[in-house]
């Protein structure tokens, strides 16, 4: 982008951007490789290798072109067929190459998966293999009762003290077994925390950092529309003068202005200003949601505007809402009421909403699957403050609804009725525990299959 800029402006500003940005891509670069070595080692990364050498050739010999004067040039050789074909290969290596990442990485959390398995199963075969033995013990103790009938007084002391051991023991047990449970739960949450807290700190990262780069260049372009505006209406003023006071231009002249249809340029020419001053605004709130939804700032508990969280994770989820071109884009129902600032984790908060609202989307394509082209889906998102100082927030769609069996189990770790390799089942438990355990709040869900589901958020406003 920065060499067609160069190549289309003339500005060397673009060039020094470009060479500055150059050694951070190769840090980020080499870092990735450190990552997962195997896949840039493989011969699709290789390719790729390849593509963007030959790119960065071809950008630094559009930048000489242009210290020579040559922008024309440049800007053919940027818009050459040769240079498409290769940037085309670059963008089809880097999406398998990232593919590549994304699934060694769910690799990793499935041999986790299995190795937290197996250490069950571990634990639940050392506690049957207790159970026989202590079976042998009570038996021997009967045999030796029997033999010490002629000791009574003995006999009893002797009873007396194996019922006290046999206690302790049995309740030792008991004790263990109640650890072991509360180690298993806790291994499990523990693990849910760490995914979701990985994937929090990526995603706010990565939001924050593109909203801070595309936040630069819009600003650059946002001041300079009005300077550029000023300038056309000079040159229009100083146009129309010298039509005053050269009413009749040679030949030449004249044709130039038909050919270029100078009336419609004058007429046009603002409203493609005004354009430009509409689409940067457009980016600037989209900035301005991502900002809002990473909110990497606030680890504490801070008071917000709730409606602000939901609204910025629309805009996160806005390319899901067109599931499929003949089917109507997914309207989203707005009814809010007047609340309060919320007390909350305003991050994390997002992220329990984030991951209801595709478990929404998921169900009316599901639905869409199973309709005609007449079903128009929808969710609706209401909001209002109960009488216990409660915020409470209704999302609801019209899919395809649940089963009571996946009801059951709809918050439980893992679990999916989606198929392998297209989700994990920590969605709606990650919402479930931010919701709960962070906030003191409650989720909980009501469906009718074939209908639709509405999951009900109720927080305090005050914690």
């Amino acid at each position: 982008m920065s060499a067609r800029m160069n190549a289309a402006t003339g500005n060397r500003m673009w060039e020094k951007r470009y060479r500055q940005f150059e050694p951070k891509l190769d840090a980020i670069i080499k870092k990735s490789i450190k990552l997962a070595p195997k896949v840039y080692s493989s011969e699709n990364a290789k390719k790729t290798d390849i593509a963007n050498q030959k790119l960065v050739q071809m950008e630094y010999q559009s930048f000489d072109l242009v210290q020579n004067g040559k922008s024309q040039a440049a800007q053919a050789l940027l818009l050459s067929e040769r240079y498409q074909s290769e940037k085309q290969k670059y963008n089809n290596g880097v999406t398998e190459i990232n593919r590549a990442i994304s699934e060694q990485l769910q690799s990793k959390i499935i041999k986790y998966r299995n190795q937290l398995l197996f250490s069950s199963l571990f634990s639940a075969f050392s506690l049957v293999l207790l159970i026989p033995a202590w079976l042998i013990v009570l038996r021997l103790l009967n045999e030796y009762f029997k033999q010490r009938q002629l000791a009574q007084n003995e006999l009893q002391k002797t009873n007396q003290e194996l019922e006290i051991r046999v206690q302790a023991r049995t309740q030792e047990l008991n004790d263990k077994n109640i650890q072991i449970q509360e180690t298993f739960k806790q291994l499990q949450d523990t693990q849910i925390q760490l995914i979701h807290t990985e994937k929090m700190s990526g995603l706010g990262q990565l939001v924050g950092g593109v909203a801070h780069e595309i936040n630069n260049p819009v600003t650059f372009i946002d001041g300079n529309i009005t300077f550029a505006k000023q300038y056309a209406q000079n040159l229009l003023n100083l146009l129309e003068l010298y039509q005053k006071h050269f009413p009749d231009p040679p030949m030449e002249i004249q044709d130039e202005i038909k050919g270029v249809d100078l009336n419609f340029i004058k007429e046009d020419i603002f409203k493609l200003h005004d354009s430009m001053e509409v689409g940067t605004q457009r980016i600037r709130d989209i900035v301005l949601s991502l900002r809002n939804f990473s909110r990497l700032d606030e680890a504490d508990f801070k008071q917000v505007d709730i409606h602000q969280g939901i609204d910025s994770t629309l805009m996160i989820l806005q390319n899901r809402f067109n599931i499929k071109t003949d089917v109507p884009e997914i309207a989203i129902i707005k009814e809010y009421n007047q609340l309060p600032l919320i007390e909350c984790y305003p991050s994390q908060l997002n992220q329990a909403l984030i991951n209801i609202f595709s478990n929404a989307v998921d169900a009316l394509e599901t639905q869409i699957d199973n309709q005609n082209q007449s079903f128009v889906p929808q969710i609706r998102i209401s909001t209002e403050l109960s009488g216990n100082n409660q915020a409470i927030i209704r999302i609801a769609d019209n899919g395809c609804g649940i089963t009571q069996k996946v009801h059951s189990k709809l918050f439980d770790p893992f679990f999916t009725t989606k198929p392998v390799g297209y989700g994990t089942g920590l969605g709606l438990s990650i919402a479930y525990k931010i919701i709960v355990s962070k906030h003191n709040g409650k989720l909980s869900c009501s469906s009718e299959l074939g209908k639709g589901t509405e999951f009900i958020i109720e927080i305090p406003i005050t914690q």
